[in-house]
């Protein structure tokens, strides 16, 4: 049915839409947007990106009279000691151009791309549609909690709730920054209980080692086994992945004795690792700058013997460039290589026997392995200090304590707790003399 006169003179602009057509479509798809823009706004991009946005008289009329922006346009950000003054900004506006600054941090390099990223599909899914069409001083106590009603809604975990009030709370300081908004409310407190990393003990770790030891000298072919409770009709690794290669042996080996990360491994390049003996053997590995953290680690000694086994078999291959990856260096599509690594550890531990899941009910993926390494340090290394270890291992002291410190017990370290320190005779000071 075409769209009346009437009801094309109702379309107008608004600052926050769920979904969006392309202006070059809007005159061919006005007959089916018509009945849909009763129910919710609609966003319009243009060829470079602008948005406008179709509303009905309903929703028009709960925007409170406000003034839509213009293609491209923002308020105007204050200066000096001056607050805004314009027509009222709204949530989304401020939104968008905290968005513009984060942007500009990207391109410094002050700003993951990839957090930028996750930071707009967050607005996007959850944020924007609830408190996007508010004016800032409408985004009170009552406004969040709808956003944490939604939020429940969809069962996310403390933790993701808390990742959301996070973007909330630095938008609105933003505005208040920018004397867009005079005050900002207080937000709902998350409590999020830490669950400790997964990781292997001593023992599951020996089972791991031994297993991997079994498949690739056996030679024998991976089960076609989905994650489920069936066969897959199809199977998505190729043939040549199929069977375990000593190379993954030599994986777990080397991330138990190193600390790195999973986004390390499949970046890890020849020229990145240093063999290093004087009177300790270890790897110097300097990383490209991984979470804020660009320090060189330095591995344990077995870390050693794996990496110049494999430096010998790379050779062979004319595979030991300096730019070339150290684990499975054919593979050029690194994010495939992750999960292959990911699907051949799956595999060993179904053989070791050991659950897809720790007792707190944390999966065990191949980041396991990382925090196998800190645990372990955690619990026999000698006097090591947490400092130390977690600038070692590119984290925090409290990340230590919060995830991995968290799990350990007295018992794990009663010899420690046991000991006595050694009785010793004063030696005489001198021009002194004992009785």
């Amino acid at each position: 049915m075409a769209a009346s006169d009437d009801q094309k003179s109702r379309l107008t602009l608004v600052p926050q839409a769920s979904c969006q057509v392309q202006l070059s479509r809007l005159e061919e798809l006005l007959d089916t947007l018509a009945p849909l823009v009763q129910r919710e706004p609609i966003a319009v991009v243009g060829p470079q990106g602008q948005r406008y946005y179709l509303v009905d008289d309903a929703q028009f009329r709960a925007l409170q009279g406000q003034s839509a922006p213009t293609e491209g346009a923002q308020p105007a950000r204050a200066s000096g000691t001056e607050a805004w003054s314009g027509p009222a900004p709204t949530f989304s506006m401020a939104a968008d151009a905290l968005m513009e600054d984060e942007g500009r941090r990207v391109r410094s390099g002050a700003f993951a791309e990839a957090s930028w990223h996750i930071m707009r599909n967050r607005l996007d899914r959850h944020i924007l549609p609830v408190l996007g069409a508010l004016p800032l001083n409408h985004v009170d106590h009552q406004a969040i909690q709808r956003l944490m009603d939604r939020l429940l809604s969809e069962q996310a975990s403390p933790t993701t709730q808390s990742q959301y009030l996070v973007i909330v709370r630095k938008i609105l300081f933003w505005a208040q920054r920018e004397k867009w908004v005079s005050a900002v409310p207080e937000l709902p407190r998350v409590r999020v209980a830490h669950k400790p990393r997964s990781a292997l003990t001593l023992v599951q770790y020996g089972k791991v080692l031994r297993a991997a030891k079994r498949l690739y000298r056996s030679a024998q072919e991976s089960p076609r086994l989905k994650t489920g409770d069936g066969q897959r009709t199809r199977f998505w690794i190729t043939p040549r992945y199929r069977q375990m290669p000593w190379e993954m042996y030599a994986l777990i080996v080397f991330m138990v004795n190193s600390f790195i990360r999973p986004s390390d491994l499949k970046n890890l390049q020849h020229q990145h690792i240093e063999v290093v003996r004087s009177r300790h053997a270890y790897l110097r590995l300097t990383l490209p700058e991984s979470k804020r953290h660009d320090k060189p680690i330095v591995s344990l000694q077995p870390a050693v013997r794996v990496y110049e086994r494999l430096l010998q078999l790379r050779t062979a291959e004319g595979q030991a460039q300096a730019h070339d990856w150290v684990f499975l260096p054919q593979e050029k599509d690194r994010e495939h290589a992750l999960g292959v690594f990911n699907f051949w550890f799956k595999w060993v531990l179904r053989e070791a026997k050991i659950p897809l899941q720790d007792t707190h009910g944390q999966p065990r993926t191949l980041y396991c392995l990382r925090h196998t390494a800190i645990t372990f340090r955690l619990l026999y290394g000698e006097g090591i200090d947490m400092l130390t270890l977690a600038r070692n291992a590119r984290t925090s002291v409290d990340m230590i304590e919060k995830f991995y410190a968290s799990t350990l017990t007295g018992e794990m370290n009663v010899g420690m707790l046991q000991s006595r320190r050694s009785q010793k005779k004063p030696r005489d000071w001198p021009g002194v003399q004992s009785t």
